[in-house]
């Protein structure tokens, strides 16, 4: 069975939770992403994540200026993380069982992105 590892992205883009959702969405652009993983602010700290679907939901369709709310403010964190050892089948199912999309991979620090289009595209079946 193939892992985590196996068909996870590791083009993971970075961005603190201080700068703001303008910057996030000019990133997101610029690297054709649709989600950013959210730096800790120490090792002790957790990552966080923010989504395409975040910055629609939690700013745009509420009229807010996305050049004055910074990422912390509608980000998810902590994120839930994919070990890149899991099988396949354990990260289709945790998606499932939480209802999220993407995860990033973490051994120690990040080193991928999983997301349910790599499980289709990527995984045998």
């Amino acid at each position: 069975m193939k892992k985590a590892k196996d068909i996870m992205s590791t083009e993971v883009v970075m961005i603190q939770g201080s700068a703001t959702v303008k910057e996030a969405i000019n990133l997101m652009k610029e690297t054709g992403l649709r989600a950013l993983i959210v730096d800790r602010r120490n090792e002790e700290d957790a990552y966080g994540i923010v989504t395409e679907t975040d910055i629609v939901y939690k700013v745009i369709a509420y009229g807010k200026d996305p050049s004055t709310v910074q990422v912390h403010e509608i980000m998810t964190k902590p994120v839930i993380t994919v070990n890149p050892d899991l099988g396949v089948e354990y990260v289709a199912r945790l998606f499932a069982n939480t209802g999220i999309r993407r995860a990033p991979v973490i051994q120690g620090e990040v080193i991928g992105i999983v997301s349910v289009s790599d499980i289709l595209r990527k995984a045998v079946f």
